[in-house]
């Protein structure tokens, strides 16, 4: 089994092995992958932190070998908590990263991806926060354009905006919205949930498609065109803009 890391700021997961195929999710910087299958110019990944499957450039990650890919498994979570920052090299060489990317093996402000090392002085986040932060890192995304398959404020789509709030506050959610409904213990009305918990929506056929984060007073937040603040009722997401309902409610799950 050959393992990689992340050495970029932001590399596309796609799914398929070609530079037109569609993006499915993005490998943020410092984070770390088995590497499943090895051609000429692509590699399946399987990341560490949520699993996900995909295929990225040769040329946009670093081979590390296995003890390394274990330690990082095992070691304390840190990530960059600013929303755009900058890390640097020992040759003061200057890498743009955003929130969310890991900083493998951070100490004193020091960090090392494969044998390099890098200095980061940004914000850090550490272990898990209390449920009521996941509301106010969530507003942080505020306004983040809609992107299928991103996590990033440059562009996010609404499950990697879910997943990347959890991470921030030091828990694990699956990458698309129908895997993270399989987490968590399901709530039988809206009156019983909690800012923080997650609301999710399906599609005509039954298939759930959306997700978002519910916040105080009935109302909720997601991704939808950009990560924007609406109302929830029983039926499902009422949107302010249009006045009329855009997601059917499906089930509401309580993660934390």
């Amino acid at each position: 089994m050959n393992y990689g890391i992340c050495n970029l700021s932001i590399i596309p997961l796609r799914i398929e092995p070609n530079d037109i195929s569609e993006m499915v999710s993005q490998v943020l910087f410092g984070e770390h992958f088995k590497v499943l299958e090895m051609r000429k110019k692509w590699s399946k990944i399987r990341l560490a932190f949520d699993n996900y499957e995909g295929w990225i450039d040769n040329k946009q990650f670093e081979e590390i070998d296995e003890e390394t890919y274990f330690e990082l498994k095992t070691s304390s979570s840190f990530l960059a908590a600013e929303l755009i920052d900058f890390t640097t090299d020992e040759q003061q060489n200057f890498l743009t990263i955003p929130i969310g990317s890991s900083l493998p093996f951070y100490k004193n402000q020091q960090l090392v991806v494969n044998t390099k090392n890098f200095n980061y002085e940004g914000e850090v986040y550490n272990g898990k926060k209390p449920k009521d932060s996941l509301i106010e890192i969530a507003y942080k995304f505020l306004n983040t354009p809609y992107l299928w398959g991103g996590k990033t404020p440059f562009g996010i789509d609404c499950s990697g905006f879910t997943q990347m709030v959890y991470k921030l506050c030091g828990y694990k959610l699956l990458r698309d919205a129908s895997q993270q409904a399989t987490q968590g213990e399901v709530l039988s009305f809206i009156e019983e949930s909690e800012p923080g918990d997650l609301a999710f929506f399906d599609n005509n056929e039954g298939n759930i498609t959306h997700v978002g984060i519910i916040m105080n007073d009935n109302y909720i937040i997601h991704a939808h065109g950009k990560v924007r603040i609406d109302r929830i009722d029983h039926s499902g997401i009422f949107n302010v803009d249009t006045q009329r309902h855009t997601h059917k409610l499906r089930v509401i799950k309580k993660i934390v």
